[in-house]
């Protein structure tokens, strides 16, 4: 059993922007730096969740990394997380986004992996591409996977009667590093 170390893990988030003025908005870098859950290497179990309020919009060193050819300011910045987190997510309502892997088969948590991802209230399943490494008493996962909000009942946001909407897929890299733990799963 590994419990997940959240100080090494996180989940980011690429928004990107579409519609006829799209060259008006920005893209966005969403991330998490609150991971919690355990894994269960040897049962083939995993099972984390994300609090959604505490998701950061555009840090820094993310923007650049993603290489996205615009900045926004910290009032767009302000605003894209509040709109994010109360029209989008409603966190008020649907306060996390969990992750649960019940069948990856023994030590299977590498190449393509499925998972079930309940989001908004709704769980689809979710196919990922996985890379692992674990030494000891430390265990990492890490891959990317792209969602569409509309499967998970999310209209992505739109001003302009379109003319600047965020993109229906978003594009999800994560990063687990957990630590091994005594006990089991429940």
């Amino acid at each position: 059993m590994f419990h997940v170390d959240a100080a090494r893990s996180q989940v980011v988030i690429e928004v990107r922007r579409g519609g006829s003025l799209a060259r008006l908005g920005h893209d966005h870098v969403v991330a998490s730096h609150d991971v919690a859950g355990n894994i269960a290497p040897d049962e083939g179990r995993a099972d984390f969740y994300v609090r959604l309020n505490e998701l950061t919009v555009d840090e820094p060193d993310l923007r650049a990394g993603a290489g996205f050819d615009t900045q926004p300011d910290a009032e767009d910045i302000a605003g894209t997380r509040r709109n994010m987190l109360h029209k989008v997510l409603e966190t008020d309502r649907y306060p996390y986004a969990e992750i649960h892997m019940s069948d990856a088969g023994v030590n299977r948590f590498a190449g393509p992996v499925r998972f079930a991802l309940t989001l908004h209230g709704v769980t689809r399943s979710v196919d990922a591409i996985a890379r692992r490494n674990d030494v000891a008493e430390d265990y990492s996962v890490e891959g990317t996977f792209s969602i569409d909000q509309s499967d998970f009942g999310i209209t992505p946001l739109s001003v302009f009667g379109g003319a600047i909407t965020v993109q229906d897929r978003v594009n999800i890299s994560f990063r687990i590093h957990a630590r091994r733990v005594d006990g089991t799963m429940r």
